[in-house]
């Protein structure tokens, strides 16, 4: 098919016509052309369909804002148009001039005087796509995905709404967008693996940034009181459903305020964006309906991991006891490279509690080893006064009272590097750049983290967030 369409190119160009002009003659968008009935229009877009032959012809036409009918008659074409005409293939790119007018059938259509060759396709589209067993091949050629699929293109339109309206929301609350670097010397912010690159003019290793947040909680330091950042991450990680190598974020980060603040601002900021895109606040994901009306669920992590398995982490409190307490219910997971309580206990929460919790839900007041950037709760020390966004047991938004103390902090990352020479695969590195900005003094701050590729999933019932990612992340396949 490609060769015939290379020699229809050349038949195209025998005849004198360029067949990727620069210039296009469009006046009205198709969306515009059909509310134009009797009046001359000039569309054009991407031919989808050709039906008929011989002295009449009808093309489908597809730009962005619909589908128009385009109707060809032999005797009102030149000749030269006549003769292009039957070089044209699906897939072509044309712009159409003529009358709109509505045949029997009742379809609104134009009927063509002229028209010109705007882009020649030499690659045939496919006859059918979206139900491809190989579903990967939809993602690497994410175009042709674009092209035959209604539904993928409405997905990134709603994603793009929903980014918009949390920055309208941020920016009518009073927040500063900001850029914070994405090439770091020293990675922090989160527990992940980073990529390492190298630049040459200074010969150091540099890194991709696994979360912008030491640098935002930089800015309150230096005495901005609200910043956010809609930012690309990277984690050298596996590969899931609900994982990607570069993934979006928004972080923000408040002064002289609190998670429990934090929590009335999220539920309110969400629901208000989730209205306004999709009018309603009841959302289908799956054989679930995920109910945003605020308020969310509010459950500490102690409560629910009591309910769920029996253990009261108050009492099994130590890496050993908790060891002890898997063992006794046979509970099997992979356990290599997972050193520490804090490891321990958050790989034993995601087998066991964390699936369990469907509707939005924020759970509450984790273990000090959990987060070493967190600040300890007050009238109980061995919590951190935080909370984490759950949807169908996936973590969206991850909250926290900013641990300000510099000695705390320090302590926090030696201990995390100990345990690192132990055998933990995850780990923070000691920033002593950051330690060294807040000993400058921080105010009491607040902030979180929200991952916009998994919330975009549920809101438009994907069950992968490569459904959501234009370009996902794939293993490299046959061209």
């Amino acid at each position: 098919m490609r060769e015939i369409r290379l020699k229809k190119l050349e038949k195209i160009r025998r005849l004198g016509i360029d067949p990727y002009p620069a210039r296009c003659q469009r006046k009205q968008t198709i969306a515009q052309a059909l509310k134009m009935m009797g009046k001359k229009v000039a569309v054009a877009g991407r031919i989808m369909a050709i039906r008929g032959h011989g002295g009449i012809q009808f093309f489908d036409l597809r730009d962005e804002s619909g589908k128009i009918q385009l109707v060809f008659k032999k005797d009102q074409l030149p000749a030269t148009g006549h003769k292009l005409r039957a070089l044209l293939d699906i897939g072509d790119f044309v712009d159409a001039q003529g009358k709109v007018f509505k045949t029997q059938a009742g379809e609104i259509s134009v009927l063509v005087d002229d028209f010109q060759l705007l882009a020649k396709s030499l690659r045939p589209l496919p006859a059918k796509w979206y139900g491809l067993k190989d579903i990967e091949e939809r993602y690497r050629q994410r175009c042709v995905d674009l092209i035959m699929n209604p539904k993928v293109r409405e997905i990134f339109r709603i994603r793009t709404k929903v980014l918009t309206e949390l920055r309208n929301y941020f920016d009518s609350h009073g927040f500063m967008e900001v850029e914070t670097p994405i090439l770091q010397p020293i990675y922090g912010g989160a527990l992940a693996r980073p990529f390492i690159t190298h630049h040459n003019a200074l010969d150091i290793d540099l890194y991709l940034r696994i979360s912008d947040e030491l640098y935002l909680k930089r800015l309150i330091v230096g005495g901005f009181e609200k910043v956010y950042e809609v930012c690309k991450d990277f984690r050298n990680e596996g590969i899931d459903r609900q994982h990607n190598p570069e993934f979006t974020q928004i972080e923000f980060y408040w002064a002289y305020t609190t998670y429990e603040d934090l929590m009335k601002f999220t539920e309110q900021m969400l629901s208000c964006v989730i209205k306004k895109v999709l009018g309603k606040l009841k959302v289908k994901h799956e054989d679930d309906v995920l109910d945003f009306t605020p308020p969310f669920r509010r459950v500490t992590f102690r409560e629910a991991m009591l309910k769920e398995t029996g253990i009261d982490i108050n009492q099994v409190n130590t890496e050993r006891k908790l060891l002890a307490e898997i063992k006794k219910r046979k509970i099997k997971f992979e356990l290599e490279g997972v050193v520490g309580y804090g490891a321990l206990l958050d790989e034993f929460y995601k087998k066991t509690l964390r699936p369990k919790l469907i509707q939005p839900t924020f759970l509450l007041d984790y273990p000090v080893e959990k987060i070493s950037l967190a600040k300890r709760k007050e009238g109980e020390k061995s919590k951190i006064a935080s909370f984490q966004l759950l949807i169908k047991g996936f973590e969206v938004i991850t909250a926290y009272n900013e641990l300000n103390d510099p000695v705390d902090q320090a302590e926090r990352w030696r201990e995390s590097e100990r345990l690192a020479k132990k055998g933990l695969e995850e780990y923070e590195a000691f920033d002593a750049d950051y330690v060294r900005a807040l000993e400058y003094g921080m105010p009491p701050t607040a902030g979180w983290g929200m991952g916009i590729d998994r919330f975009i999933s549920f809101l438009t019932d994907s069950h992968t967030i490569k459904d959501v990612i234009l370009f996902p992340t794939l293993r490299p396949g046959k061209r």
